[in-house]
């Protein structure tokens, strides 16, 4: 087992990094009613990215059912752009790329690979840079295209994280649920893939944004959950004793809550069994690369971007 950093560490590195190499600008005013598609996290990076334009947004399952459906809108020079979100430029973002340009569509990748199969394919590909980390965290690499966006200050927001203060029982959790301002609802599906990602089916780990957290979410409470809401203040949700509420400064945005509330799931970690450490190794080796017909075995750290 090769020795991994935790998400918490992760985090922390990720934000120091962005001190000293802030990202590219990414400028969305030009795609007028694009395609977005990306998978998992990456399709959460498009849905924040694009949350104030028009967009149809789409992942590996129904990209080529929605381009077919789209055709019409296509010909008619309504859609004329598809961009990519990818980590790697690999895996499924190479026939997304290749789809969307079969289709007539201009086609723009963001990576933190500039010389992958995507990138080579893609029309435009606009390369942000990342450190090494273990495989599935990508921090780095969603976070920067995150701030091209918000332009929110790295140092601020590392500040903030190292002055969290945790409850004293918060390790003695067995279930973790997030509430955040409807505002940052994309965060949350974020959160639900590094539960998957992390802790399997060992631990709960659940996020709704406010809005959806009022919809028969709390209905059972437990001592054995944390409530974690943040910005607003939880007089219903959880059992009275496990609620801890985080205000946020008002300039914060999403950069921000990515990088706060990934902290607190990477404390999650720490305090937990090594779920992720035991099993990532033979996933990268044997079971992850198979599922998508590979024999090469993923890079259980991958190469930050100047690798």
């Amino acid at each position: 087992m090769q020795k991994l950093i935790g998400l918490y560490d992760d985090v922390i590195q990720t934000l120091e990094f962005f001190q000293q190499n802030p990202p590219p600008s990414f400028d969305r005013l030009h795609f007028s009613l694009p395609f977005v598609v990306g998978s998992g996290n990456a399709y959460n990076t498009g849905l924040i990215l694009f949350s104030d334009k028009a967009a149809v947004f789409a992942d590996e399952s129904n990209f080529k059912q929605l381009v077919n459906a789209y055709q019409p809108v296509i010909e008619k020079k309504l859609i004329q752009d598809c961009v990519v979100v990818s980590a790697s430029g690999e895996k499924d973002s190479v026939w997304e790329v290749k789809l969307a340009k079969e289709k007539g569509l201009r086609t723009t990748l963001l990576t933190t690979k500039p010389n992958s199969p995507a990138a080579k394919a893609a029309d435009t590909t606009i390369a942000f840079s990342s450190i090494a980390e273990p495989y599935t965290y990508n921090v780095s690499t969603y976070m920067g295209m995150i701030l091209s966006a918000t332009k929110e200050n790295p140092e601020r927001i590392l500040n903030y994280v190292r002055q969290l203060v945790f409850p004293a029982s918060f390790a003695d959790y067995q279930a973790y649920s997030f509430v955040l301002p409807d505002r940052f609802q994309h965060i949350c599906p974020m959160l639900d893939i590094k539960k998957s990602e992390l802790f399997g089916p060992y631990l709960s780990l659940r996020a709704f944004p406010d809005g959806h957290a009022r919809h028969a979410k709390f209905v059972i409470r437990t001592t054995d959950e944390l409530v974690i809401s943040i910005d607003r203040d939880n007089h219903y949700y959880g059992d009275p004793g496990g609620r801890w509420h985080i205000k946020l400064p008002s300039d914060f945005s999403s950069a921000a809550l990515m990088a706060i509330t990934y902290a607190i799931v990477g404390k999650i970690q720490d305090a937990k069994p090594p779920y992720y450490r035991t099993h990532i190794e033979a996933y990268c080796t044997d079971y992850g690369p198979k599922a998508y017909g590979k024999t090469e075995p993923f890079e259980v750290i991958v190469p930050g971007s100047n690798s």
